[in-house]
């Protein structure tokens, strides 16, 4: 599974950005796809996740009411609508998937993608 973050930049306090994940392999059978994020100095944490069936979304009291996986991910591509950011400095954007393997018992891999930048100025 390869994975390919898209859509960082600069932006002003409280302006939006639009973050994309390209996904290709063997993207069959993910468990869930989402976004971490990492500022320097900081241990990454997960902002957003959803399941492969898309039924369920998970975000991190942080971004809640500011950040959503939109409906309309195009196949094998997944967003992260970014609304009101805060001005938090620069922070690296990584999306992620997981995947059972399919032997007995299953084992669980995650697969990354190179990150993103943010950087929201004040």
């Amino acid at each position: 599974v390869q994975l390919v973050e898209s859509g960082g930049g600069l932006v002003q306090a409280g302006g939006s950005l639009r973050l994309s994940c390209a996904a290709s392999g063997s993207t069959s059978s993910n468990n869930d796809m989402g976004w971490y994020r990492q500022a320097s100095g900081k241990q990454r944490e997960l902002v957003a996740a959803i399941t492969n069936s898309g039924s369920t979304i998970n975000y991190a009291d942080s971004v809640k009411g500011r950040f959503t996986i939109p409906g309309d991910n195009a196949k094998n591509t997944m967003y992260l609508q970014m609304n009101t950011l805060k001005s938090e400095g620069t922070t690296e954007y990584y999306c992620y998937t997981s995947k059972f393997s399919t032997s007995d018992p299953p084992a669980l891999s995650i697969y990354w993608g190179q990150g993103t930048q943010v950087t929201v100025s004040s």
